[in-house]
C-alpha cells in the first residue's frame, strides 16, 4: 500500500462518523488535495470545547464562518464576537466566482449560497441590540479586571458588593456603585462598617472612583443596568436554524477589558442558569472567543479561576467554547489542556520569539506518521488548517492539513443601508431599546440621606426654636423687672422684708439702743 493509500485510509478511519458532523474540508499531503480524505468535526464533541489559531491574514475568521455557518444549519445556536464588524453578512447569501468554485470542486462539495437567522448586538447600542448587565450580576472580580484595579483596591470593591447585599441594597449601574462607595468611605457609613467590613481609605476610594468616572467618558457606561440581557435569548431557532448571535464590538475594540470581560459574564451566568445537560448529539449552543488573548492580558489570579472553572464544567450544560487568537500559547495552559479541537492555521517564524513559540506548538500535536508539523505549520497557504479533533469517541484525530471549505454567506460586512435595517427589524432590538430606572441603591441611600439631613433639621430647629423661647422669655422678666411698677413693688417688698426684720429693733433702740442696751 502506497503512502498515498495509506493515508487516505488513516484519514477515512480518524475521521468516520455516523453522527451529525461539521464538515471542515479535505485533506492535504505532500502538496495533493485529496478529495476522498474528508475530514470532519461531531457536533457532539463541540462542547469539548476547541482552539482556532494562526497568524493575522491566514483565514481564521472565515473559519469561524463555516463553523458558525454549518452549526447554524445544523440547529445549534451560536454567539461569537466581531471584533472588525466584518461578520454580518452571514445574513446575505454568498455568490459564487472562479476561486470558489475550483475550491469546490477540488473538495467534491457543490457551492451553495446561503444566509442564516442573525441578531446583531452592541455593548454601545450603536451598532446592534443593546447588551447590558447589572452591577451585581457582574460582581466584584470581573469588575476589578475591567477597572484595572490591584489586589487592594479588589478587595475594597468586594467589600461594596458584600455591604450591599447584606443591607438589600440592589446595585444597577454606575451611579449606584459611586453611590455605596461615596456612602461606605466618607459618609454615614463609614462608621457603620468599620467594626464588620473595615475603613475604606479616601486614596483608595478615589482610585475607583476615578476608574469608574473614566469608563463613563469613554460612553461605554451604558453596558450597566436595566434591562439586564436575557441569556436564553442567545439560545433561538428560526425555521430549525440555529441563531447566529454577533456582538459587534469594533465601536469598543480599544477597551479589550471591557468586551472580553462582558463576554466571559455571559459565560458565567449561562453556567449558572443552564441545567445539567450531560452528553448530547449537538450542543445547546457554541460560544467563539475572538482575540482570547485579550481575556487573560493581566488577568489577577481570582479572574484566572473563575475562567477556569466555567471552561471546566460548562461542558456538562451542553455549551461548547472556541478560543480564537494568534497562537495556541496566548492560552494558559491549565485552559488550553481543556481544548480538544484544534484548528491551526499558518504560523510564521520571522523572529526567534516565533521560532520558540513554532516549537512548543508542535508540542500540543499528537505524532503523525505523514507529517513534519513544523514545516507544515509554516507553510500552510490562506484558507487552510492543520487540524486534530475528538472524534464521536472522544478520541484524538490523526492530524490533517486541510483544504477548509468556502463560506456559504457573504465574507464581508452588510452594507450600512442592510444593516440598519436588520437591525430596526430586530424583536431583539426592540426588547433591550429602552433602558429602565428601577429604585436601586442609589434611590435607596439618597433617600436615607435626605431623611437623616432632615430629622438632623428639625433637631437643629427645635433647638434653636427652644433657645429663643428661653431667651425672650429673660428679655421678658429682665423687661418686667425694669418697669416702674417692678421698682415700686421691689422697694415695697423691701422694706416690708427690713420692716419685718427690724420692727422689734426699732422699739428696743426707743428703749436704749440697737441692741437694747
Amino acid at each position: 500500500m502506497s503512502k498515498r493509500e495509506q493515508f487516505i485510509a488513516a484519514i477515512q478511519k480518524s475521521y468516520k462518523t455516523d453522527k451529525p458532523a461539521i464538515h471542515l474540508g479535505s485533506a492535504i499531503l505532500d502538496g495533493e488535495i485529496i478529495t476522498e480524505a474528508k475530514v470532519n468535526l461531531p457536533l457532539r464533541m463541540m462542547n469539548r470545547h476547541g482552539l482556532v489559531a494562526g497568524a493575522t491574514g491566514s483565514g481564521k475568521t472565515r473559519t469561524l464562518q463555516v463553523l458558525a455557518e454549518q452549526l447554524s444549519a445544523a440547529g445549534v445556536p451560536v454567539f461569537m464576537s466581531d471584533i472588525k464588524g466584518d461578520l454580518s453578512g452571514i445574513a446575505k447569501p454568498g455568490s459564487s466566482n472562479a476561486a470558489i468554485e475550483e475550491r469546490s470542486a477540488i473538495l467534491g462539495t457543490p457551492f451553495e449560497a446561503k444566509g442564516f437567522p442573525v441578531e446583531l448586538y452592541s455593548l454601545s447600542g450603536e451598532k446592534g441590540a443593546q447588551m447590558r448587565a447589572t452591577i451585581l450580576e457582574f460582581g466584584p472580580i470581573l469588575l476589578s479586571k475591567i477597572f484595572e484595579l490591584n489586589d487592594t483596591q479588589s478587595g475594597v470593591l468586594a467589600i461594596l458588593f458584600k455591604y450591599a447585599d447584606d443591607k438589600k441594597l440592589p446595585m444597577v449601574d454606575l451611579n449606584d456603585l459611586k453611590k455605596v462607595l461615596s456612602y461606605l468611605s466618607e459618609g454615614p457609613g463609614a462608621a457603620e462598617i468599620k467594626s464588620d467590613y473595615g475603613s475604606i481609605s479616601s486614596s483608595t476610594a478615589g482610585t475607583i472612583l476615578r476608574k469608574i468616572v473614566a469608563l463613563e467618558q469613554q460612553g461605554v457606561g451604558t453596558i450597566f443596568g436595566e434591562k439586564s440581557f436575557d441569556i436564553s435569548d442567545l439560545i433561538n431557532k428560526v425555521d430549525g436554524q440555529g441563531v447566529i448571535s454577533l456582538l459587534n464590538i469594533s465601536d469598543v475594540q480599544d477597551k479589550p477589558a471591557l468586551f472580553s470581560t462582558f463576554m466571559l459574564s455571559l459565560l458565567a451566568e449561562l453556567y449558572q442558569t443552564l441545567p445539567e445537560a450531560g452528553d448530547l448529539d449537538k450542543p445547546k449552543l457554541v460560544f467563539f472567543l475572538d482575540e482570547a488573548h485579550l481575556l487573560f492580558k493581566d488577568a489577577p489570579k481570582a479572574f484566572m479561576d473563575q475562567i477556569e472553572q466555567v471552561v471546566r464544567l460548562i461542558r456538562s450544560k451542553g455549551v461548547g467554547i472556541f478560543f480564537c487568537t494568534q497562537m495556541a500559547q496566548d492560552i494558559p495552559v491549565s485552559v488550553l489542556a481543556q481544548l480538544g479541537n484544534r484548528v491551526q492555521h499558518v504560523l510564521r517564524a520571522f523572529t526567534p520569539q516565533d521560532a520558540d513559540a513554532l516549537k512548543q506548538t508542535v508540542k500540543t500535536y499528537p505524532r503523525s506518521d505523514f507529517y513534519s508539523i513544523d514545516q507544515v505549520l509554516t507553510t500552510l497557504g490562506i484558507g487552510q488548517a492543520l487540524i486534530t479533533v475528538l472524534n464521536d469517541k472522544g478520541i484524538p484525530t490523526e492530524v490533517a492539513a486541510t483544504h477548509l471549505l468556502p463560506p456559504a454567506s457573504v465574507m464581508g460586512p452588510l452594507t450600512q443601508a442592510d444593516y440598519e435595517n436588520h437591525v430596526r427589524q430586530s424583536d431583539v432590538y426592540l426588547k433591550y431599546k429602552d433602558p429602565i430606572d428601577p429604585e436601586s441603591a442609589y434611590e435607596i441611600l439618597t433617600k436615607r440621606l435626605e431623611e437623616k439631613a432632615r430629622q438632623e433639621a428639625e433637631v437643629k430647629e427645635q433647638t434653636t426654636v427652644a433657645k429663643g423661647n428661653a431667651k425672650q422669655e429673660k428679655g421678658m422678666f429682665e423687661e418686667a423687672l425694669a418697669s416702674p411698677l417692678a421698682k415700686q413693688i421691689g422697694r415695697e417688698v423691701v422694706r416690708g422684708v427690713f420692716g419685718m426684720l427690724f420692727g422689734k429693733s426699732t422699739s428696743r433702740s426707743k428703749k436704749g439702743g440697737l441692741f437694747g442696751f
